[in-house]
């Protein structure tokens, strides 16, 4: 990787070239802005991905409601499978750049290479789409087990409810079970959020594979450490928020993220050397 004029070049093992640009603080705001407009122009198929995103995590409150030590754990594997979740919304955003249409058929052909009335069968992308879902998966289901080993094994008192965790986690007079858990949360997140700030976008736009795609990733982070650290924290809150209005603002959370996330790949990374994806 050789800096030039705030840009780096990476050499990928396939012969592709990553060109990662560095980008300025407030870069993440441009990307909620172009977000936004994306979000409208796409209309109702996008914001079809917010409203199953809102009814999955009512599903989860009302089966895991008086289970918190679950429920922590569940919603924030759903912070690490999202990557893979909003691929639909990319898709969308590329779309738009394109000037061709955005609806159902362009989520069908995206998530089931279903083209011209007939299912194609899969290519590379769509089987290093399926492994990453996999090991977002699998990154989550620990993060749930471990979540839940930790507030069962050092709590002094059952955790069952929100009210429960806030009391005896939260507001607790003693012990440090609380700052325990958000910092084993975030030596999890911080390297999955590294995986994953362009690995998705890059797999759906380039014929790369899916370690190039990661090991690309690390480099725009290694590249740009706070803005994408601000732009981490501005999805956490965001969806915080969307989490906070009885999941109904992942509504239009979810989209607007969703949207947001593509132009930061477009920011970050110009990719030479690889074919382009249909």
């Amino acid at each position: 990787m050789t800096p030039s004029n705030s840009q780096a070049r990476i050499l990928l093992p396939s012969g592709t070239t990553a060109v990662v640009r560095s980008i300025s603080l407030t870069q993440p705001l441009r990307w909620l802005a172009l977000g936004w407009s994306d979000m409208w122009r796409s209309g109702w198929v996008s914001f079809l991905h917010g409203v199953l995103m809102a009814a999955g995590g009512i599903g989860l409150w009302l089966v895991a409601e008086q289970r918190f030590w679950f429920l922590a754990g569940a919603f924030t594997g759903f912070l690490l499978v999202a990557p893979i979740l909003a691929t639909g919304l990319y898709a969308l955003s590329r779309a738009l750049e394109r000037d061709k249409p955005t609806n159902m058929a362009l989520l069908l052909q995206t998530w089931t290479n279903y083209q011209g009335g007939v299912r194609q069968p899969w290519g590379q992308r769509h089987w290093s789409l399926l492994q990453f879902g996999v090991l977002l998966a699998l990154a989550g289901t620990g993060w749930v087990l471990t979540s839940a080993a930790l507030i069962w094994l050092m709590s002094a008192t059952p955790i069952n409810t929100l009210a429960d965790f806030v009391q005896h986690v939260v507001l607790a007079p003693s012990g440090f079970l609380f700052e325990l858990w958000l910092a084993l949360g975030g030596v999890l997140v911080a390297p999955i959020f590294a995986s994953t700030v362009t690995t998705v976008p890059l797999l759906l736009d380039r014929n790369i594979s899916l370690k190039e795609a990661v090991l690309t990733s690390w480099m725009v982070v290694l590249a740009n450490p706070l803005a994408l650290a601000l732009w981490g924290g501005i999805i956490m809150l965001l969806t915080l928020l969307g989490f906070a209005t009885a999941m109904l603002g992942l509504v239009l959370v979810v989209p607007l993220l969703g949207h947001a996330s593509w132009h930061a790949y477009r920011d970050l990374l110009k990719v030479s050397g690889a074919s382009g994806r249909e």
